[in-house]
């Protein structure tokens, strides 16, 4: 059983669940970054939303479940965006460069939620809060898979890469986190451009240098519309 179907509906068609959901989590994503998880209420998410409280009752069973899909929809994104950027890609150089820029353009995409996870994934029951924490593994894997390629293949020097990939992580998030201290510095491309001559070209040896230096266009082309 997936997570989403962990949680419960009245409704039992899956299309009109999964965009009555979304309707939502939208709302409750911007409600819970501005008041807070335990003060924002279902009636606020309701008017937010523009719909009834018991039509949110359909869909969820507790405020609990919200915030468990609202986070749990971020982490899915990375899952599944970060592999589907990566196809095609076969350089291991490149491949680390786009699996950076993925994660930043989707956290861009997704700020409100982001800073939320920071916030309030203490906040679900401790059973959830394991399936969040196992889902951002499994994301922090495909960094740390990409960083693997580079150093067995001579692009890069020995280093410990699983420090390096949560460095990386690290800096997507802080795209949100910090974005209002950035926001006036950085575009997007800007910023990723400047963390990976930070987070990937010190480490890189001089194959990775000639490999890198052919990166930047390529890298950002797909993602670069997200600015």
């Amino acid at each position: 059983m997936s997570s989403a179907e962990s949680v419960k509906s009245v409704v039992t068609d899956p299309k009109l669940v999964g965009e009555r959901r979304q309707q939502i989590i939208r709302a409750a994503t911007k409600l819970f970054s501005e008041e807070g998880y335990y003060t924002t209420t279902i009636l606020q998410i309701a008017r937010e939303a523009k719909v009834s409280t018991g039509l949110i009752y359909q869909y969820f069973g507790e405020k609990d479940d919200i915030l468990f899909l609202t986070l749990k929809n971020v982490l899915d994104t990375y899952e599944n965006e970060i592999p589907r950027q990566l196809e095609g890609v076969s350089h291991p150089v490149e491949r680390l460069c786009r699996a950076v820029w993925a994660y930043c353009a989707i956290v861009d995409s997704q700020r409100e939620a982001t800073v939320l996870a920071y916030r309030s994934t203490k906040s679900l029951r401790p059973d959830r809060r394991g399936l969040i924490k196992d889902g951002e593994t499994r994301t922090n894997r495909l960094i740390e898979k990409a960083i693997r390629a580079c150093t067995t293949g001579g692009y890069m020097r020995p280093i410990n890469e699983y420090l390096l990939s949560y460095q990386c992580v690290m800096f997507a998030h802080a795209w949100a986190l910090k974005h209002w201290a950035f926001c006036d510095r950085y575009t997007l491309a800007e910023y990723v451009d400047e963390g990976l001559q930070l987070l990937v070209e010190p480490f890189l040896t001089a194959k990775g240098k000639t490999a890198m230096s052919r990166v930047p266009q390529s890298a950002g082309t797909v993602l670069r519309g997200a600015d």
